[in-house]
């Protein structure tokens, strides 16, 4: 992507990266003589007048590269600036961008929008919340209709003293005006569209001028220009096309005012709501979706796995290059692609019989295009040497991956660059079309398996702003976006260029990309990364356009595709300080589901930021085998955060329902949401659905890792088993989506790494063939966010012992089945509301007198599963064998769960049950299911 600056005299030079223009050669200083303002002063630039005598020790405190102004709506800016009647206040804007500050007063030619003091209304402090301390001005109505020429240059507000001399100025951040401005937009045709010919439409009001560049190459050739044409009343620039430009490579050229340029820029830019692209995304491809090219055989006709509730969900959360990448029974030419799910391989064969167990979903990290994996197989590097014949806990390893991180074939993927366009990496061809046939093969490959699709979204950040090459929003709609903090900086909570979905335009992008994945991919179910950063009403937009989307007229059931996400609240944005968030307690009644982190962290133990990795918890020796790290305290403090961590666990397999009353270990009566977790309610979801369960994800290290961590060094690989089988039953047959983090169910390990988003294939392998271990023992994690860890992990990667065999991976795998089958085996696994949960699930042996390190679950199932009249569950995490008296269960007939009977757990089989006072005996770190005829 080029980046040009348009000269006043009409020329055009190339703008080095990250450098403000200079006038060239001949360049006037002035392009344009100034209003006249406020008692008959001039408001302009040096050029026209003489600049008036600044007063000693009276500095013009101005920093025109940052924006502490907002102009928020078409009669309203806002500024921390002192409000005085004795001030002038205006705003200034030049079509040339060329105001600038010199000799204590603003040059440039500019013309002014006259301000006065004014006061918020309540309807504007609650749309803009975090400015409703700052002063408040009011543009003045004779200067009204300046606003639209104002916006398509640079703005810059400035108070003065009675004098005429400027006593401070600051730039202006303009989303707040142009939605109001441009509300028309929201409704407007945008992006690229088929109707026997392309038109091509994109949102630009503050650019000057919009062109459409139309290649037949994807890179190089000869370049062809269109202009297009501005609606005045949305700000989208349009342009139709011909037939023949199907097949064509495309982008826009954009001259636009940029702040981060600091003038006038004409940038080449790709569309931001491309549907297919040319390598490395350096051109936008014109496509037809509906092209009969484009869709895999037997897609009009596929039928997909019906659809579950989202409270019934399973998922699998999988990566589509870790799939395949390591599996040799995928062509070589295949492995790490879309087209790997539509072979016969080791991995779908998993995958089937994962679907055969009950898993409904797999989840799949980013694979829209996203920026940080060179698309052709050719531009990349890969680590050199045999890292298998490396210790196992050395550095050697994390070296070689190191030096070719930027450019190897691995990456996550939260790297956005445009939201609506599959991956190229993935593709055989990533000039073309292949990807988006490979996509929908894809889909069509894992609906054959019997999985529905779940696709990870990335729309709170993009992976650059401003005028960088991998920025596309912000060099169409500079400042727009994207969110600013209160100077102008763009916010970076999300360790990206945060977005800002509470502007209109952002988020209408959001609704419209779903829509886009759901309708012409059929993707079943979106996961939201850092969802709390989105406006709760922006998700429930979401919701709603999906809901209309119905078979008859979409070929997609939009009701029944599945929403949930990352409910953290941190930021910027934290406690709602701009609006109301996408959080865990705010979408409680959406039917939105959040990640659960109070299970995960006790059943895991302490929390994914500890200094000392060995803190247990339920699932990691925290119950009778500790490992002698200091971390975990006294034995009374470690009775007692256990105690604490089995109601985060009774509250979670109830769904995490905030209005579940329970028995705390202390013996008090207490709602979820009284059950206290860091000073936070554990219970915050309304119904199941709301609550995604889980004990490991692709953040944090695996599960089998956190466990090498902190159960004693000496544990044995069986009993590593059972506590992994054990952790991942909490997740599996409590309430509410149950969520596992692909190859969980096989020991999977990354080698103690705690971030492997660029750890390459070598630490994010995921092993089909259990004869090649788990992936434990791959040398010491990557020193970037594990150095610290060091010292714990080179003693447990060097440890033959902590490497299990296929007989450990292969147990693993089938008890996890088990759990599955177990969990679809009767509905009482998922009751879909609070008055259900209330009504058949209890905790009997909860209280004062309850055991640590064992939990029970009593479900009544009469009138509900034609089987059996109840269900109980124990949940024994420590050494021993563990009595549970349930008095419901005295004189009654009960048995271990058939599944249970004849699966692959021996020890499982040694429960046993007394009926004359109710009595279940369950083996140590077991996990036992009992039914009631």
């Amino acid at each position: 992507m080029s980046q040009i600056i348009r000269a006043r005299d009409g020329g055009e030079r190339d703008l080095p990266e990250d450098r403000t223009p200079v006038p060239a050669a001949g360049d006037s200083e002035v392009s344009e003589v100034s209003e006249v303002g406020e008692a008959g002063r001039v408001e302009g630039c040096e050029g026209c007048r003489r600049a008036l005598p600044r007063p000693p020790g009276r500095a013009l405190d101005a920093d025109l590269s940052r924006s502490s102004a907002h102009w928020i709506d078409r009669n309203t800016v806002v500024w921390r600036v002192e409000p005085s009647p004795s001030l002038r206040y205006s705003l200034v804007f030049s079509p040339e961008g060329d105001i600038a500050c010199a000799e204590g007063d603003l040059t440039g030619g500019f013309r002014v929008i006259r301000l006065t003091l004014g006061a918020l209304t309540e309807a504007q402090r609650t749309v803009w919340p975090h400015l409703a301390e700052h002063t408040a001005l009011t543009v003045d109505p004779r200067d009204a209709a300046l606003a639209g020429r104002a916006l398509r240059g640079q703005v810059v507000a400035v108070a003065r003293d009675a004098s005429g001399m400027p006593l401070t100025a600051t730039g202006v951040q303009i989303p707040g005006v142009l939605d109001d401005l441009y509300a028309a937009a929201t409704g407007a045709e945008l992006g690229p569209s088929w109707d026997g010919a392309p038109s091509l439409s994109v949102w630009a009001p503050t650019a000057r001028t919009v062109g459409l560049a139309l290649y037949r190459e994807p890179r190089g050739g000869v370049r062809g220009v269109r202009r297009m044409r501005r609606d005045d009343a949305t700000g989208v620039w349009s342009v139709r096309g011909l037939p023949s430009w199907k097949g064509r490579y495309y982008t826009f050229l954009v001259t636009v005012y940029s702040a981060a340029a600091g003038g006038i820029v004409t940038n080449e830019v790709t569309d931001p709501y491309s549907l297919s692209l040319a390598a490395d995304s350096v051109r936008s491809l014109l496509v037809d979706l509906s092209d009969p090219h484009l869709l895999p055989d037997g897609w009009s006709s596929q039928v997909k796995p019906p659809a579950v509730p989202q409270h019934r969900a399973s998922i699998h959360e999988l990566h589509v290059r870790d799939f395949s990448a390591s599996d040799v029974s995928v062509p070589a030419g295949l492995r790490g692609t879309y087209a790997a799910f539509a072979a016969d391989s080791a991995g779908m064969r998993e995958l089937r019989g994962l679907a055969g167990d009950g898993l409904t979903h797999v989840h799949l990290l980013p694979v829209f295009d996203f920026a940080t994996v060179p698309d052709r197989r050719a531009d990349r590097t890969e680590p050199e040497g045999d890292l298998a014949a490396m210790p196992a806990d050395s550095e050697r390893q994390q070296d070689r991956v190191a030096e070719t991180a930027a450019g190897d074939s691995f990456n996550w993927g939260y790297d956005p660059l445009h939201h609506s366009a599959p991956e190229g990496s993935y593709a055989s061809d990533p000039d073309g079309p292949a990807r988006i046939r490979e996509f929908r093969e894809m889909v069509a490959g894992l609906n054959r398996a019997g999985l529905r699709v779940v696709m990870d979204v990335v729309y709170n950040h993009t992976h650059a702003a401003g005028q960088a090459p991998t920025s596309v929003l912000d060099r169409i709609v500079p400042g727009y976006y994207h969110r600013l903090l209160d100077d102008g900086t763009v916010a970076a909570s999300t360790c990206c260029a945060n977005t800002a979905p509470e502007h209109a335009m952002m988020g209408r992008l959001v609704v419209d990309s779903v829509l886009i994945w759901a309708r012409e991919y059929r993707v079943d179910g979106f996961r939201f990364d850092l969802m709390g950063h989105h406006p709760k009403a922006n998700m429930l937009a979401v919701r709603e356009a999906l809901d209309g989307l119905t078979l008859a007229q979409d070929g997609v059931d939009g009701a029944s595709v599945i929403l949930y996400g990352e409910g953290w609240n941190f930021g910027e944005v934290a406690g709602d300080a701009r609006f109301e968030q996408a959080t865990q307690l705010n979408l409680a009644g959406t039917g939105i589901g959040t990640f659960n982190d109070r299970l995960r962290d006790a059943v895991r133990g302490g929390g994914p930021f500890d200094t000392d990795p060995r803190v247990q918890g339920f699932g990691s020796g925290l119950a009778g085998a500790p490992n002698g790290a200091e971390a975990n305290g006294t034995a009374e403090q470690q009775r007692a955060r256990l105690l604490g961590y089995q109601d985060l666990i009774k509250v979670g397999l109830t769904g995490n329902l905030r209005d579940y009353v329970l028995t705390a270990s202390d013996g008090r009566r207490v709602r979820g949401s009284e059950v206290d977790y860091h000073g936070s309610p554990a219970g915050y979801a309304v119904s199941p659905a709301e609550t995604v369960t889980y004990v490991d994800a692709h953040d944090n290290e695996t599960l089998f890792d956190a466990l090498a961590y902190k159960l004693p060094q000496a544990t044995t690989m069986a009993d590593r088993v059972r506590m992994q089988v054990l952790s991942l039953a909490t997740a599996v047959l409590g309430q509410g989506v149950s969520f596992v983090h692909a190859g969980s169910e096989r020991l999977r390990s990354k080698s103690l790494d705690r971030n492997s988003f660029d750890s390459g294939d070598w630490f994010n392998r995921l092993l089909w063939d259990c004869s090649r271990g788990n992936g434990f023992g791959a040398g010491l994690p990557p020193r970037a966010g594990n150095e610290d860890r060091w010292p714990y992990a080179r003693a447990l990667l060097a440890d033959p012992a902590l490497r299990p065999g296929r007989a450990a991976i292969g147990a693993t795998r089938a008890r996890y089945g088990e759990l599955l089958r177990i969990r679809s085996s009767s509905p009482t696994f998922a009751l879909g509301s609070l008055a259900e949960v209330r009504r058949r699930l209890t905790f009997p042996t909860a209280g004062a007198s309850e055991i640590p390190g064992v939990v029970t679950m009593h479900l009544d199932a009469a009138g509900l599963d034609p089987r059996w009249r109840s269900i109980t569950v124990v949940f024994n995490a420590t050494p021993e064998t563990q009595p549970q008296t349930v008095a419901a269960l005295r004189d009654a007939r009960v048995t271990l769960h058939p599944v249970q009977v004849a699966g692959d757990d021996a020890v499982v089989r040694r429960s046993a049950f007394d009926p004359a006072t109710g009595t279940l005996n369950v083996p140590a770190r077991t996990v036992a299911v009992f039914v009631q005829p």
